[in-house]
């Protein structure tokens, strides 16, 4: 797997997007801007976007993982965006369905 570069900006749906798919190669994959719904929380910007976001994954590389270490694979995939400004993530990951 190829280094990926620092994200150009603040994240944005379709960045995260493009990491995860990259990262852990999902068979779903939902990423939604709920940026707007925090207006006025602490870590959420003025521009009503790229600060909380809801990420619906599933993926055969959450196999015999438990849900917190299926968590922290997203987290280390977005990690570069959570230092750039990402203030939280909500994780839906489950296994594809058989």
């Amino acid at each position: 797997m190829s280094e990926l570069l620092t994200p150009p900006g603040p994240p944005t749906a379709a960045l995260l997007t493009e990491r995860l798919r990259h990262t852990l190669q999902p068979v779903s994959l939902d990423v939604i801007d709920e940026s707007w719904q925090h207006s006025g929380h602490a870590g959420a910007n003025d521009s009503g976007v790229g600060t909380h976001f809801r990420v619906r994954i599933s993926s055969a590389l959450f196999q015999g993982k438990s849900p917190v270490a299926r968590h922290r694979l997203v987290y280390d995939a977005l990690q570069d965006f959570l230092d750039q400004g990402l203030h939280a993530l909500a994780i839906e990951a489950s296994l594809p369905p058989t």
